[in-house]
């Protein structure tokens, strides 16, 4: 009997332990100060630690995981243009730099395959998409082996689940781009090429659903949220639109695209990130002249948006992210000092202020790391 309640007491002792010894490690990029900070998020409280910043060598904007996420990927957008990897460290969160190669462009968004296989860089300045090969060890190949010219301004690129369709917010043109993705990384036009949003919305980023039924895509200008319904060979057909919620509140005019050296003085519509939760019942976008973050529900059998409501968060928030729990949400700001973490309500989706840290120059996008 003593034994066996020993053996009772250390299996409860390790069950209860289980979760302490997961690490969730937050990166966000410091464009102003060429440096990539690291967080450690309390998984219990959502509390953020600044544990250190590690030097990227330049300005140093997107960030992208590997499908394993053992490696970090980070583009310079300050010349030499560069694509930077390092192997993150799942105890410390430090980050060891594995190789840099030259990019073929600016890029002011990467993404990886779920496969392995390829980094993705779509480049605003050059109107291109690039696919670049990478290593068994998780390093970039250069150059290119694929590439795609785009229109003006490509904004964003994604894959889908299966590794065969990637789709490009093309901010210039109010397209979203659907293209096919070959196991050899040459990128061709599906269909034809492009499903259309409202005139002047600026297509920005996209976002697939958990079961890549739909995808979502917010535009810079006219904050407008596009769902679009994927058939069996990826092709896209728009189903419907959500106006931006926080344009009348905060008296906000039409965007404008924003060329390097952009000044306009009147408030305007300024969307930037989308995200889903991980079960696909919440999806968040970040507007930066209003400082917000909007959340709406999604319904589960048509995919539609209900609008939930809207938090300030940190000042001009380009970037945030979602935890894969699908707790906790991170939201830098390009001009606050702290980075902040937010907890999500699992049955509302509401957002409520748990933790910040300190952050550096124009600190932009945010990229979570969990066991």
């Amino acid at each position: 009997m003593k034994k066996a309640l020993q053996a009772a007491t250390i299996l409860a002792a390790m069950t209860l332990s289980t979760p302490l010894l997961a690490k969730t490690f937050v990166y966000v990029s410091e464009a102003d100060d060429g440096t990539i900070a690291r967080y450690d998020l309390n998984e219990q409280t959502g509390a953020l630690q600044l544990l250190g910043r590690t030097p990227a060598g330049g300005k140093v904007m997107p960030m992208a995981l590997s499908a394993d996420q053992q490696h970090l990927y980070a583009a310079i957008r300050s010349k030499p243009l560069k694509l930077v990897s390092w192997h993150i460290d799942h105890v410390t969160g430090d980050l060891s730099k594995t190789g840099e190669v030259a990019a073929a462009a600016s890029y002011p968004y990467i993404s990886t395959d779920k496969q392995g296989r390829f980094l993705l860089g779509a480049s605003y300045d050059g109107d291109v998409v690039h696919v670049y090969r990478l290593a068994k060890d998780g390093k970039v190949i250069a150059p290119p082996v694929g590439s795609y010219k785009t229109g003006h301004a490509a904004h964003s690129v994604i894959v889908d689940d299966a590794g065969q369709t990637a789709y490009v917010g093309n901010l210039g043109t109010d397209r979203v781009l659907q293209l096919k993705l070959s196991a050899e990384g040459e990128l061709s036009a599906l269909a034809n090429g492009y499903v259309k949003t409202e005139a002047e919305n600026g297509p920005r980023h996209s976002v697939l659903s958990p079961d890549q039924r739909y995808l979502y895509n917010v535009g810079e200008m006219g904050g407008i949220i596009t769902q679009f319904r994927r058939n069996e060979q990826g092709e896209l057909s728009k189903v419907g639109e959500t106006p931006n919620a926080v344009a009348a509140e905060y008296k906000l005019q039409h965007g404008r695209e924003r060329p390097a050296g952009y000044s306009d003085t009147k408030p305007r519509i300024w969307s930037a990130d989308i995200h889903l939760t991980p079960n696909g019942r919440f999806l968040y976008v970040s507007e930066r002249t209003s400082s917000t973050l909007t959340g709406y529900r999604v319904n589960s059998a048509d995919g539609k948006l209900t609008l939930i409501g809207s938090w300030p968060v940190e000042k001009q928030p380009r970037s945030f992210a979602i935890t894969q729990d699908g707790r906790w949400l991170v939201a830098s700001g390009e001009k606050s000092q702290v980075t902040g973490s937010y907890a999500i309500d699992a049955e509302s989706g509401a957002l409520k202020r748990v933790g910040e840290a300190p952050a550096g120059g124009d600190a932009n996008w945010v990229t979570v790391v969990s066991d």
